[in-house]
């Protein structure tokens, strides 16, 4: 696995991709701290909870829907140690299950919603989509999966929390204006070449009647092309899947290694399936650029935890 941050063709480090209008025609992400309850202090009154700043990374254009809640969360703010320091969500990397929990319920925390009704994915690199309803309230949580080989989620129930997992895979969020009604899809460089993005408002239009032309997309933090290398069965994958528009994916460096755009495979995607240019938000923080702030595989040479992305509608008043 190889890293080439330091190139600094296309990669933006955190702190610098917060302003989105650095990066042209595209709407990036903003960092947002919100107050979250920690752990208990001791003092001369007694206990009392310690106030911390917790930091979440979240669209704009999502946000300004008034409609969902929303973040993709960075390695910080958690109580995890070592290797998964500190916010890691993941239950099968070998960090404490404790950790693991109080993790989720700080996420829970600041997004102000309800623990009990987060719904976690199974991801195995496929293009399924589950769609979510009540009685999935709390799954892969707070209660067991009775599902697998899950990379998608819909739902047009207000209150239950979305969640997917990263470290360097694309997220991929959409919401429904106009029937209320959300998704959110991990999408690897098999999801990407599959058109897990054209899957999943595909299932959103059977289930719930979803335009494409009408959905507000975002396509969030993951691995630059900087630091994509891929072989040559991968490419070869991606010249079948996107003929004529090859040149924009794939970089060629020699000896059987390309670079891989996956942000703009998705765009590619995404534009092509039907959702409208000025509706679709695309981010440039690399997972692999920034390894004190995310999460990254190839980064870390699979030493780490996961990241987050969460997306819930709000109730109507």
């Amino acid at each position: 696995m190889s890293s080439r941050a330091g190139s600094g063709r296309r990669a933006v480090r955190m702190e610098d991709a917060m302003d989105w209008k650095r990066t042209g025609n595209r709407r990036g992400m903003e960092l947002k701290t919100v107050p979250v309850c920690g752990n208990k202090i001791r003092c001369e009154a007694g206990e009392r909870e310690e106030v911390l700043d917790f930091p979440m990374l979240q669209f704009p254009a999502l946000s300004g829907t008034g409609m969902v809640r929303h973040c993709f969360t960075t390695r910080l703010g958690g109580v995890s140690q070592g290797i998964f320091s500190t916010l890691n969500l993941s239950f099968i990397r070998g960090d404490d299950p404790e950790a693991v929990t109080e993790n989720y319920r700080r996420v829970a925390q600041a997004l102000d919603v309800d623990f009990m009704r987060i719904v976690c994915s199974d991801q195995t690199h496929t293009t399924n989509v589950r769609t979510v309803t009540e009685a999935d309230a709390g799954k892969g949580l707070t209660r067991p999966k009775d599902y697998t080989d899950v990379d998608g989620l819909i739902t047009n129930v207000p209150g239950l929390t979305l969640a997917t997992f990263y470290a360097d895979c694309v997220p991929l969020y959409f919401v429904d204006p106009v029937h209320r009604a959300i998704g959110l899809s991990h999408s690897g460089w098999r999801g990407t070449a599959a058109r897990m993005g054209q899957v999943t408002l595909k299932a959103m239009k059977e289930q719930y009647g979803t335009d494409a032309e009408d959905v507000i997309c975002a396509i969030g933090p993951s691995i630059c092309q900087d630091c994509y290398e891929v072989s040559v069965d991968v490419a070869e994958v991606f010249w079948r899947e996107f003929p004529n528009r090859e040149a924009e994916i794939l970089e060629e460096k020699g000896n059987g290694k390309y670079q891989l755009n996956l942000w703009k495979a998705n765009e590619i995607v995404l534009l092509e399936a039907g959702v409208q240019p000025g509706r679709l938000s695309v981010t440039d923080i690399c997972t692999c650029c920034n390894p004190e702030f995310l999460f990254s595989h190839r980064a870390s040479h699979g030493k780490r935890g996961n990241l987050g992305a969460f997306l819930s509608l709000i109730p109507e008043v």
